[in-house]
């Protein structure tokens, strides 16, 4: 059975100016990522822009995913539809183009209750050989999938991974009592990883890691061994920003950290716009002061 495990970043599409996907960016970006030590790689999540990107440009973005990869890390594609009908074909054809496994949202369209809910992710399962992380974010989609309905898919072999973003950080015990190690639990809150990894945790789903891929390693490794002292410092330099990742504006406060950080698009697709006026100056604020704590930190560990 699969066994994902370690920082995960959601990957943001990099965009021209005009709106049209920048491959070499997107390709430069995951090849930057694994560098800094990174264990998977989540091409089309939310903060990818999935809904907004057609077909063929998930297609593309899918294996020049792979492309860059090379093996390195495995590539998991975001697979977010509104009929049970797409997401099945879609998943089919994530996996022809190299997509190593799926992160499922649940239907974009429409609330399913817990009986919907749990003939939605069998019948994906159902569709490709590939493994599959649930996304339960029920703060976004409105759907939850609980522990009542995961001792429903528990005999599906396909799923392997529950992304834990429910907030509620009691959530993490709960699955960890009722389940045991059958699921890998992946954080999916960045301002909850220190938290979740003093419950057990095995891996992160994480935003801000598109801005600060070796610090958000490094800070998952420090939870990982235990070093919570070390590893509260260097979380209270990223938690301001690691804010940034659970606004509804996510995309683009993440898209414009990475722009100050190291110079990638910070373009989006409409309806998106980009950040103007005292919100753009608050992310410009919050991502400065953390660099500049960053640089302070080097400075003294030289």
């Amino acid at each position: 059975m699969t066994k994902w495990t370690g920082v995960f970043p959601a990957v943001t599409t990099k965009l021209t100016q005009n709106g049209n996907v920048d491959i070499q960016a997107t390709k430069d970006s995951i090849d930057r990522l694994v560098r800094n030590g990174v264990s998977g790689v989540i091409v089309l999540p939310m903060l990818g822009e999935n809904a907004s990107m057609t077909l063929p440009e998930r297609e593309a973005i899918i294996r020049a995913a792979v492309e860059v990869a090379a093996g390195r890390v495995p590539v998991l594609s975001g697979l977010a539809e509104i009929t049970l009908d797409n997401a099945k074909a879609n998943a089919k054809l994530y996996e022809s183009f190299g997509a190593q496994g799926l992160m499922v949202f649940p239907s974009l369209g429409y609330k399913t209750d817990p009986r919907e809910t749990v003939e939605w992710y069998k019948g994906i399962a159902s569709a490709s050989s590939l493994p599959i992380m649930i996304y339960n974010n029920p703060i976004a989609y409105g759907v939850d999938v609980t522990v009542d309905i995961l001792r429903e898919l528990v005999d599906t072999p396909e799923i392997v991974c529950i992304k834990e973003e429910t907030g509620d950080i009691r959530r993490v015990t709960d699955m960890y009592i009722e389940f045991g190690d059958r699921f890998s639990i992946f954080c999916g809150v960045d301002d909850l990883i220190v938290e979740s990894s003093a419950l057990g945790v095995t891996g992160w789903v994480s935003g801000m890691t598109n801005v600060w891929p070796a610090e958000c390693v490094e800070l998952f490794g420090l939870c990982a061994q235990n070093k919570y002292p070390e590893a509260r410092t260097l979380y209270h330099i990223l938690t301001p920003s690691f804010h940034l990742d659970t606004h509804v504006k996510l995309v683009q406060y993440i898209k414009l950290a990475e722009n100050l950080v190291y110079g990638a698009p910070e373009w989006t697709r409409a309806p998106r716009l980009p950040l103007v006026g005292a919100e753009r100056e608050h992310v410009v604020s919050t991502v400065t002061k953390a660099i500049d704590a960053l640089a302070q930190r080097s400075e003294k560990a030289a």
